[in-house]
């Protein structure tokens, strides 16, 4: 099968079957989706969305935020993984952001990156989630469906790379809904360890199980 033929088949059938897909990260608001998905770094959404509420209530904007200490954010966050490195994160995020940008979360890949603790999966999942840009961020659930299934050649060892194929083959009007594609199948049908592809929707195309 032609990787061309590969994408066109598995694209439709995701458009086809899971016409609504999008994070499962809870938020009101630009800054309080940046502080989630940093928080989401080695670990659940699930976890995340439990400790959010309570932070967003104690720090609703990055001005509040800015001033409080690492260590009053980190015991808001014990229960997530590495809080103390997140912790240090969000208090410099805010303050970049109040001193940089007026405190407004900016819309560029570039500028975002500048934010302490964002990088260019978290930049890119901001671009994607909360301003609705072309984008592909690439996780450990991305990275490793792409390769997988076969959209991606062995050749793409990093996130980078796997970002660069997906996104010269996916239309650019599917790039972000294509993110959360894989990302979800990734999270809920083909694990890392037992994936379950008896069941797989995609399996006619799949390159892990027709090679």
């Amino acid at each position: 099968m032609k990787q061309s033929e590969r994408y066109s088949y598995i694209i439709d059938w995701f458009d086809k079957n899971m016409p609504t897909a999008e994070s499962e990260l809870h938020y009101s608001n630009a800054f309080e989706l940046l502080v989630a998905i940093v928080l989401s770094a080695q670990c659940t959404d699930k976890r995340v969305n439990q400790t959010t509420p309570a932070l967003f209530s104690s720090y609703p904007t990055p001005q509040v935020m800015a001033n409080a200490s690492i260590e009053d954010i980190q015991a808001h966050i014990k229960s997530i993984s590495y809080p103390h490195n997140k912790a240090k994160h969000l208090q410099g995020l805010s303050q970049t952001l109040v001193k940089d940008f007026n405190g407004v979360v900016p819309d560029t890949i570039d500028e975002l990156q500048k934010l302490p603790g964002v990088g260019r999966k978290t930049a890119n999942v901001m671009l994607a989630v909360y301003f609705g840009k072309a984008a592909m961020p690439v996780d450990t659930h991305v990275f490793r469906v792409a390769h997988r299934i076969g959209f991606v050649t062995a050749s793409a060892k990093t996130p980078f790379a796997v970002e660069q194929q997906l996104s010269a083959h996916i239309p650019e009007s599917l790039l972000s809904k294509a993110h959360h594609w894989l990302l979800l199948h990734g999270r809920y049908v083909c694990t890392a360890r037992n994936p379950q592809c008896a069941t797989c929707g995609i399996k006619t195309w799949c390159k892990y199980i027709t090679k």
